[in-house]
């Protein structure tokens, strides 16, 4: 790297002297790459080099590196101090070509820095890569200093097969064996071998450590068994970007109305929160079958409901989970808008949806969805991994899952979790289901995501991808009706109101049943207005299959009516009545009659409607004045709540930097002048001094009548050095003369003092 460009100074005797080197590029880049050293903003250069050596700032930094950085790091701190290219690639088994720019871009990082000599490892870079590359401590840093034979391998060629099975071990890392008490006297002997040929050293009365040189010699001077230093290019199927995204389109139309549908049922029949929280497991696979998906899309609709806020705990004493009212804006909203919701959402949120109905290690009970263990915090960062991973691949590019893998492997060796394979397969398998990506490759939409555009933006990348929502049904005699795309708001809530899905795709088909007619009837629409409905939805008359239905089961709707006895049954129908005192299944009822159309029943009014429905009954319920109540179906809410946003890192941007650069530089330059202020003044240095020390040292003086050197604290802070003579100490005060002026001192100002 030219240094022309960097100001004239004195050469670099530290890691500080080597950061007030660099240029003012050279520190934007720092500070952009390693964005927790500008907060809280450092006061000067040589604070700024002290924060960038902490353990806790070398431990982010090297975590963030990827394969390349990290091996070459790893061989640059097992190498003799300074640190040389050719030694490195020697290492390495590669040229120094490809080693050198990776050394200039990690001491870009401030993790190696120039000295007179050459390049050196930050210190503690050695903290946090405690066996670099396996390998344990040089010989020279050991307790003993064994001296390792000349020539190890022809050594270790004659060693016994128990000690060369221990050296196998070590080998390539970790180079600590321990050996307790108890161990086989086959492994004891050759370990005694190894410490008796100085191949291996003791660092404890259990433990052997393999020294750096004999490990490099039976490694054959290499640092890795497989150096990767360049990045693997992730291979897949080809996809056309109008396939991906209409591919895409469509899972977002899907999407929206599975959202749509877990909020009309638990609209209707909230499911409880379990007392540890979360869903029930019985409830999420209620859910699925009501969605008619498997349980584990059905906890990422679920999941993804609760991330974007549309459903939630209503708070209740006995709580439950509804939609909220943010549900009904959202609804209200074109698809495009609302897929900008739940996206955003669901790329910010830290759940993991796919840990649902797994035992995690220690415990003993599954995930639930909804639940406190469905938090994951990591999930966040390895999905946005895996996205930008999708995003540096050619357009419309679909890597394999594998593929995924090994290339989140490459860029952050340090951060991928043990279930890695698991965790890639889940956020592959939840973009599809959400757009982000359209037959496994990144969409539009889901580039737009990534790049981080506001609400609006999101929106118009994914509305030329959504299906235009249609206006019309197409009945079928076989008691059925097809939407040939989504349906438009309010057709959507009366088509899922009188009927059921039975299949999705481009067109969703709807089936009408006994059970889908009555449920509307029961939220108040009567037979004319089902009809009608029906009528004005279609492009086609109402077959007549389906007009007898609705006629059949308005007939028999409402004949049996409940009212509160605690509950009585009368119908005009005498008949009907019989059936339902002789039903076996309606005992718990404890039915009886009254009146040759009355019967009565110490249940509720509620449950005793329940048994009914559930045995094929047809009753409805009724008010005290022979009314027919009509349910608010689907309408249960939570009380309106107030959502925390997610938590996020605000990153330093150009301006703050730049700004931030100047600061450095101007406070540098004050601390720098007030070093040399120090140096120039008369006397000695004045150490820091307690106060048992202060008071021998001014007493002597006083004694001896000797001045003394002391640095003062007065009523603003300042500290003042003064050539003091004492006279006497007494009452935590010492008085003296200086410059020629009667002093009086309170021994605790006084920060230090030495003879003068």
């Amino acid at each position: 790297m030219p240094t022309s460009t960097r100001p004239t100074q004195v050469a670099a005797r530290s890691m500080a002297d080597d950061v007030r080197a660099r240029t003012d590029a050279e520190l934007h880049d720092l500070l952009h790459r390693r964005q927790d050293l500008a907060r809280p903003a450092p006061a000067d250069l040589s604070a700024l080099a002290a924060r960038a050596s902490t353990r806790a700032s070398v431990q982010r930094a090297v975590d963030a590196l990827d394969l390349a950085h990290l091996q070459v790091l790893e061989a640059a701190s097992a190498t003799p101090q300074p640190v040389t290219a050719e030694a490195v690639a020697a290492l390495l088994g590669a040229t120094t070509r490809l080693v050198s720019p990776t050394l200039e871009d990690l001491w870009s990082l401030a993790l190696l820095w120039r000295s007179p000599e050459g390049l050196r490892v930050v210190r503690t870079v050695g903290e946090v890569l405690v066996h670099p590359a396996g390998l344990g401590p040089s010989t020279t840093d050991l307790a003993g200093r064994p001296t390792p034979p000349d020539d190890v391998v022809a050594l270790v060629d004659q060693a016994p097969p128990a000690a060369r099975a221990i050296l196998d071990r070590l080998t390539w890392g970790p180079p600590v064996a321990v050996l307790p008490a108890g161990t086989p006297e086959r492994v004891a002997t050759g370990a005694r071998w190894l410490l008796e040929h100085h191949l291996v050293a003791s660092v404890g009365t259990e433990q052997l450590v393999l020294p750096r040189e004999v490990a490099l010699a039976l490694r054959g001077g290499r640092s890795h068994a497989e150096p990767a230093l360049t990045a693997p290019s992730p291979v897949g199927d080809q996809r056309e970007m109008a396939a991906v995204d209409a591919a895409a389109g469509q899972q977002v139309t899907d999407l929206l109305s599975l959202v749509d549908e877990l909020a009309a049922e638990w609209g209707l029949r909230p499911p409880r929160v379990l007392r540890s929280g979360g869903l029930a497991v019985r409830d999420l696979k209620r859910l699925g079958t009501v969605l008619d998906v498997d349980q584990l899309r059905a906890a990422f609709v679920a999941e993804l409901a609760y991330t974007a806020g549309l459903v939630a705990d209503d708070g209740s004493l006995e709580p439950s989970w509804a939609p909220t009212p943010a549900y009904d804006e959202w609804q209200q909203q074109p698809g495009d808008h609302r897929w900008a919701v739940v996206a955003r959402a669901w790329l910010l949120t830290t759940r993991a949806p796919h840990v649902v109905g797994t035992t995690p290690p220690g415990a003993t009970s599954t995930v639930n969805a909804l639940g406190p263990d469905a938090h994951w915090p990591p999930a966040r960062g390895l999905r946005r991994d895996v996205l930008d991973l999708l995003a540096t691949v050619p357009t419309g590019l679909a890597p394999r899952s594998e593929e995924v893998v090994a290339s989140l492997r490459w860029h952050r060796p340090r951060r991928v979790p043990g279930t890695v394979d698991t965790v890639v397969a889940a956020v592959l398998r939840e973009a599809e289901w959400l757009g982000v990506t359209g037959r496994g490759a990144l969409s539009s939409a889901g580039r737009a995501l990534l790049e981080g555009r506001d609400e609006s933006s999101l929106a118009a990348a994914m509305h030329p991808h959504l299906p235009t929502p249609v206006e019309h049904v197409l009945l079928q005699a076989d008691l059925t009706a097809i939407a040939p795309g989504p349906l438009a708001g309010g057709l959507a809530t009366f088509m899922r109101l009188v009927a059921d899905v039975e299949s999705r795709g481009g067109a969703t088909v709807y089936r009408f049943t006994p059970d889908s007619v009555r449920r509307c009837l029961d939220a108040g629409w009567s037979v004319d207005q089902v009809l009608g409905g029906l009528g004005d939805a279609s492009h086609t008359p109402v077959p007549q299959p389906l007009d007898y239905l609705v006629r059949d089961v308005a007939r028999r709707h409402g004949q049996a009516r409940v009212g509160a006895m605690r509950a009585y049954i009368r119908c005009d129908d005498e008949t009907t009545l019989g059936a339902m005192l002789a039903e076996r299944e309606l005992s718990p009822l404890q039915l009886r009659s009254v009146a040759p159309t009355v019967l009565v029943s110490p249940v509720a009014a509620e449950t005793v409607l329940d048994f009914l429905r559930e045995n094929g009954f047809a009753p409805a319920a009724e008010t005290p004045d022979g009314g027919i109540v009509v349910p608010q179906a689907g309408r249960h809410r939570t009380p309106l709540q107030r959502r925390s946003a997610p938590v996020t890192a605000t990153g330093v941007d150009d301006e703050l930097v730049t700004t931030l650069v100047g600061a450095l530089r101007a406070g540098e330059e004050a601390a720098q002048y007030h070093r040399d202020q120090l140096a120039s003044r008369p006397g000695p240095s004045l150490p820091s001094t307690d106060p048992t020390t202060t008071l021998a040292v001014l007493r002597d003086a006083a004694a001896e009548r000797q001045p003394v050197w002391i640095g003062y604290s007065d009523a603003d802070g300042r500290v003042q050095r003064l050539l003091f003579q004492p006279e006497r100490v007494e009452g935590g005060r010492v008085h003296g003369t200086a410059e020629g002026t009667a002093r009086t001192l309170s021994i605790h100002r006084v920060t230090g003092a030495v003879p003068g």
